[in-house]
């Protein structure tokens, strides 16, 4: 059993290494932020390596147009250790931790000069020299926008009046086959009592009329 899991556990890793590149960094599922001038925002960041890391040197990077500013840079010298982060911006704050790999930023009264691209840059020398990196933009507005759902309020509409057009269609379908059935029961109750009471007026074999007496000779 031991065996196996260990066995299992270097399948991972090597299946890893070949699909990431062995260090791999991520910014999230939606790499962009839209924030209002003035607020703080988290600018998200995590790392993950299924080699381990030993002294992985990372930093925060501004593109100020096409110049790459230095936000912030620290180096971890392992798992779990809370890295010492040296920040260049005043307003910028380091709030992963290391805490599930995590190398996170915050970013405080931001501006319109902030709206942008930022990358988390990363290198672990257990890999050689090899970089790595993921860019997370920040859109810096006036005022969040506001959602229009009219045309999803009329397509939800739409296609909730067509679905109960179809349930009612099916309901009166099935009444309606229920009252034919019904119809053609009662037809063929009145067929059988009408062939009965026929059958009894002509005196036909089966039927409950009364025989008439034979003529008396002579």
């Amino acid at each position: 059993m031991c065996r196996a899991s260990i066995r299992c556990a270097f399948v991972s890793c090597i299946l890893c290494r070949l699909e990431t590149g062995a260090l791999e960094m991520n910014v999230g599922k939606i790499p962009s932020l839209e924030a209002v001038n003035g607020s703080t925002v988290m600018l998200p960041c995590t790392y993950l390596s299924c080699i381990g890391i030993k002294n992985l040197y990372f930093n925060w990077q501004f593109n100020d147009n096409g110049t790459m500013r230095k936000v912030c840079e620290s180096v971890i010298p392992s798992e779990g250790v809370v890295p010492h982060v040296t920040v260049f911006w005043d307003r910028v704050e380091f709030v992963g931790k290391n805490y599930e790999n995590n190398i996170s930023i915050l970013l405080s009264n931001i501006t319109f000069e902030d709206g942008g691209q930022y990358t988390c840059f990363g290198r672990n020398p257990k890999e050689k020299g090899k970089n790595h990196s993921a860019i997370f933009t920040l859109i810096v507005v006036y005022k969040l926008r506001v959602v229009d759902n009219t045309l999803t309020t009329m397509i939800a509409s739409a296609v909730g009046g067509a679905i109960a057009l179809i349930m009612g269609f099916m309901l009166l379908k099935n009444f309606t086959l229920f009252v034919l059935s019904k119809l053609e029961e009662k037809n063929k109750e009145c067929l059988v009592t009408s062939s009965g009471i026929d059958n009894t007026e002509n005196g036909l074999t089966g039927s409950k009329a009364a025989p008439k007496p034979t003529p008396k000779k002579k």
